[in-house]
């Protein structure tokens, strides 16, 4: 069981940095944040290498990263209670080691199931254990003052990590083939790890400071029992509320209405429109550009402004934006559509700051990083419905039509269900 009810002596805080020391930790976060990003979007450069080397169809090179993208959602919760169980540093040393291993092992493979075990499971597991989870737990422990600000950085460190590495991965794939590829995310992973073992630290009452912004230590939980049971433990508590399923039911439409369908359907009804796969691309990477402003501009609302709010805008705006995308396609890019894509960039994760800020005040700060980590599975669990569907709907009907109208009415459910959320203490008293 968690006690919350336990805490360090308060020790008057003393500093050693010239800054908070709650900075650098989150700067060394935001590093591991962009490599855990930039080492899932990897596959994606090896799909064709792979496939002209070892003559293994789409689909199974497609499996890889089904199995990546579902380890990714489901480690999390399981990775938040090992970062209580055993810290961050330790949990996050290993993660990055996993994904050294599963990228650099892949120069060796030569069957199918090889990179399945490699980039699915190795590579899925280790970038879950870096994924929101992460972010929130840094950002929870060290933060006090500015702590959806710091989320909304650390989140958007996502979009820098598939912008950072992605075209250099693709430069290395076309000049140095794809292993070239692989062993270069095997080393920058590694290369993280000495920065995580020297700077992180657990809690701030380690380094005898308050986290930035408070003015006592904050209660620290005693975590008891494997962290599987405390993971699961903590699912079937939470799952006894009303707050778990609206704030895992919006989240499931989120990643339904980003990753599942715009993320991996765009390009092809643009294609379906006339226009060239390069310029779709083109304007799917700008999304991840204004994500970056987006996600960082919602932390810092999330400080200022009630997250409920803040949800039910970004899913409502969300929802009418799909519903409007069928007519703005066409084979060249037109100024709808870039206005279309700059909104969508903007709110393309905003979601994410006030949704764990919610998460913490219903579920207290013990549990709440661990109930976020079940609520981003149910993230993942919606982008791997939305991308079947979406794909079912266009071949039955030829059109992407019905996929962008369903996913803009169910945006609009999302906000509804936001705006429902309580902000009492019941359910934390439920779980205490």
């Amino acid at each position: 069981m968690l006690n919350t009810s336990q805490t360090r002596p308060a020790a008057a805080p003393r500093r050693r940095f010239p800054i908070h020391r709650a900075w650098p930790v989150a700067a060394v976060a935001f590093v591991a944040l962009i490599g855990a990003a930039g080492f899932r979007a990897t596959p994606g450069v090896l799909m064709v290498p792979l496939q002209e080397e070892f003559g293994w169809s789409r689909a199974t090179t497609s499996l890889a990263v089904s199995v990546n993208l579902v380890l990714f959602g489901l480690t999390a919760p399981f990775a938040a209670a090992l970062m209580e169980r055993f810290g961050i540093r330790r949990v996050t040393s290993a993660a990055l080691t996993l994904v050294a291993a599963g990228s650099g092992l892949t120069v060796f493979m030569n069957a199918s199931w090889q990179l399945v075990l490699c980039w699915g499971v190795l590579v899925g597991m280790g970038t879950g254990s870096m994924a929101m989870v992460f972010a929130a737990t840094v950002a929870n422990r060290w933060f006090s003052r500015h702590r959806g600000l710091v989320i909304g950085v650390l989140t958007a460190g996502g979009a820098t990590g598939q912008l950072v590495f992605l075209p250099v991965l693709a430069w290395l794939v076309e000049r140095h083939g794809w292993r070239s590829a692989s062993v270069t995310v095997a080393v920058a992973a590694l290369a993280v790890v000495p920065l995580v073992i020297l700077v992180l630290r657990e809690r701030p009452a380690d380094v005898g400071l308050f986290p930035y912004g408070a003015t006592a230590a904050e209660p620290e939980p005693e975590v008891k029992g494997d962290a599987a049971r405390v993971a699961l433990r903590a699912l079937r508590d939470a799952s006894r509320t009303k707050e778990f399923w609206l704030l895992a039911g919006g989240f499931f439409i989120c990643g339904a209405s980003t990753n599942g369908l715009v993320g991996t359907h765009f390009i092809p009804a643009a294609h379906d429109h006339g226009m060239a796969e390069t310029t779709a691309a083109g304007l799917l990477a700008l999304v991840g550009i204004f994500d970056i402003v987006g996600t960082v501009a919602s932390g810092w609302l999330t400080d200022r402004v009630d997250s409920r709010v803040l949800l039910g805008w970004y899913y409502a705006l969300r929802g009418l934006s799909l519903l409007a995308l069928p007519v703005l396609f066409g084979s060249s890019i037109h100024p709808s559509m870039v206005v279309f894509i700059v909104f969508y960039g903007l709110d393309w994760v905003a979601t994410v700051p006030p949704t764990i800020a919610l998460t913490r005040e219903v579920f207290g700060a013990a549990r709440g990083t661990i109930v976020f980590g079940w609520i981003f599975a149910s993230h993942q669990l919606g982008a791997a419905v939305a991308a079947a569907a979406a794909g079912a709907l266009r071949t039955s009907f030829g059109t992407y039509t019905m996929a962008w109208w369903g996913a803009g009415v169910i945006c609009l459910v999302a906000a509804a269900m936001s705006l429902s959320i309580s902000r009492t203490d019941r359910s934390l008293r439920l779980m205490g």
